[in-house]
């Protein structure tokens, strides 16, 4: 072993031993200090070479026909290796820019560790992009390569640059195909070292409120950041975890590529066209899923199903991307005998705030800070307090933050700012140190003077029988300033109709406290991020223009005076 490897392998056994000793690892876990590491050299690849790991499956991925393919560690280290070798021989360096844009197939992680290996800096970019969504990230991101699927090559015909271009799949003119990658050697020697700031990722936000941001990451920042992911999950050697995600954004490197392999467990993917609970639930049980992460999205579905289908529920369940409504949690309790365990982090960071193994997890709160980050609420004056921004105290800097926004010093230094790296998302903290979130900073708002959660309401409203998924935005009122309006996607069976409107609406007047009643309400998709987080600042902008006049209706909305048998 190098020494970097035994520097990061006491790290990891550390949080492994107090996997379930919240205060001994909060108290004694200290981020390992690394001047050089590259993670797929100095710990995949050292994994990979000794026993019993190296014969374990790395890579476990069944499609929706049943067809499914293994890879043990030992097989994505020599095949990543003929990557690394076959792609230097085409020209990629160190420090050249590769967007990667595949599904969740083999030749993703592949890519991913031979990148990793050459000192290439990897943009990872969803499937589901478009033509201008690409032009902007070959543009900002100063891309040299272009890893992609030959069905999504048409895409980059409206795509300047002189950059490679890369095929996997059906071989296309004028492409190279990265199957003639398996004629390559299967021993890598590395050109050298490679520096702990290295950057290794640039990852471009999902954009919920405003354009992209480009995200830097370096060779420790996510690979070691995310043994905090690990320590949230409760992920030991031998696991076979599954996390529902898609290439291209954060959570599937959080949960799909470092976390498990950090601690030496099986990734696990079902492929499927459309979701479908009964059969996601068949493959966890015939596959033995020891470990389950979805995002509420998936959450919310799945409850909608019979949980009870899944005869082996896992022992470890954990909900990230956005908070998960008590609801959830209550119901996949009551049929799993497991709690789901929120965590906290974002595209900057790996898990920073969560329920962690072994410990209470009290209703409607994400957890506590994770060994070895410093969290602190500002109120609106920037000072410590109860309540107020979630923030990353930088005395003691986490290794699981990102380096800065790429090309962004000005957007670096605001989010930096007096000693703190600062979220935009607001929160509650209890006595015992348990955070309860409250929402995005701008996604809070006052009503008849009264601030407004967003999440808070959202939550008691899908515990009605006909509401799936939820979003609560201000809708400007002449005399309140503004009131709470819910945009609404029903479950199946029930109707867009003024009956059920009513009975929402009264089911949030008997749950909520009168100043935080839903006062409007109206039926309609919500506008989501292709990463899937809801996207109220588009719901804000409708309801700035559609009341602009006071006095006017909108079609389609439900308001409480319109049901005059409704209680006062």
């Amino acid at each position: 072993m190098t020494s970097a490897t035994d520097t990061f392998q006491a790290a990891r056994d550390f949080l492994l031993e107090y996997r379930e000793d919240y205060h001994r690892a909060s108290a004694d876990f200290a981020w390992p200090s690394l001047t050089e590491f590259n993670w797929a050299l100095d710990w995949f690849d050292v994994v990979a070479s000794r026993e019993p790991t190296a014969s374990r499956p790395a890579l476990w991925i069944v499609e929706e026909d049943g067809r499914e393919t293994r890879w043990t560690f030992a097989d994505l280290s020599r095949r990543s290796n003929q990557v690394a070798n076959w792609l230097r021989a085409n020209g990629v360096r160190r420090g050249d820019r590769v967007v990667l844009m595949l599904g969740n197939q083999g030749e993703l992680w592949e890519t991913i560790l031979a990148a990793m290996k050459l000192g290439a800096v990897l943009i990872p970019a969803s499937t589901l992009l478009g033509a201008a969504d690409l032009r902007d990230r070959v543009d900002r991101g100063r891309v040299a390569h272009v890893v992609a699927r030959a069905e999504d090559t048409p895409k980059f015909a409206d795509v300047p640059g002189s950059y490679t271009r890369i095929a996997v799949g059906e071989r296309v003119e004028g492409w190279l195909a990265f199957a003639d990658s398996a004629g390559a050697s299967g021993e890598f020697t590395p050109d050298g070292v490679t520096s702990a700031e290295d950057t290794l990722l640039l990852y471009f936000t999902s954009g919920t409120t405003a354009k992209p941001k480009l995200v830097r990451h370096t060779h420790v920042s996510y690979p070691v950041g995310h043994l905090s992911t690990m320590y949230w999950i409760g992920l030991e050697p031998g696991d076979v975890h599954l996390n529902i995600s898609s290439p291209g954004w954060a959570k599937h490197a959080w949960s799909n590529v470092f976390a498990p392999w950090n601690a030496e467990a099986t990734v696990f993917i079902h492929n499927y066209s459309r979701f479908d609970a009964t059969a996601l639930m068949s493959q966890m049980d015939r596959c033995g899923v020891t470990s389950f992460c979805a995002p509420p999205t998936v959450w919310r579905m799945l409850i909608q199903a019979d949980l009870s289908q899944l005869r082996t529920p896992p022992a470890k369940v954990v909900g990230a991307g956005e908070p998960l409504n008590p609801e959830v949690i209550e119901q996949v309790s009551k049929a799993w005998n497991v709690t789901i365990r929120d965590g906290f982090g974002q595209t900057e960071t790996s898990v920073q705030v969560a329920n962690t193994p072994g410990q209470p997890v009290k209703p409607g709160s994400m957890g506590r800070a994770l060994p070895g980050f410093g969290i602190a609420l500002l109120d609106a004056a920037g000072v410590p307090s109860d309540e107020g921004e979630i923030c990353i105290d930088l005395s003691r800097r986490p290794v699981g933050l990102m380096a800065d926004y790429a090309d962004d010093e000005e957007r670096t230094a605001e989010v930096m700012r007096e000693g703190y790296y600062h979220t935009g998302d607001v929160g509650s903290r209890d006595a015992d140190g348990y955070i309860t979130y409250v929402g995005r900073a701008d996604d809070v708002f006052k009503a008849s003077d009264y601030r407004i959660s967003p999440f808070e309401l959202e939550s008691v409203l899908i515990e009605h029988e006909a509401v799936a998924e939820a979003a609560v935005v201000p809708s400007p009122d002449p005399i309140r300033l503004a009131v709470p309006k819910a945009y609404v996607v029903l479950t199946a069976g029930h109707r867009p109709d003024a009956d059920t409107a009513r009975s929402i609406l009264a089911f949030a007047r008997e749950h909520l406290a009168p100043y935080k009643r839903i006062r409007r309400l109206e039926f309609a998709d919500l506008p989501k991020t292709i990463s899937g987080k809801i996207r109220r600042v588009e719901l804000r902008g409708r309801e700035r223009e559609v009341h602009q006049d006071p006095s006017a209706t909108v079609g389609g909305e439900y308001r409480e005076e319109d049901f005059p048998d409704l209680k006062a």
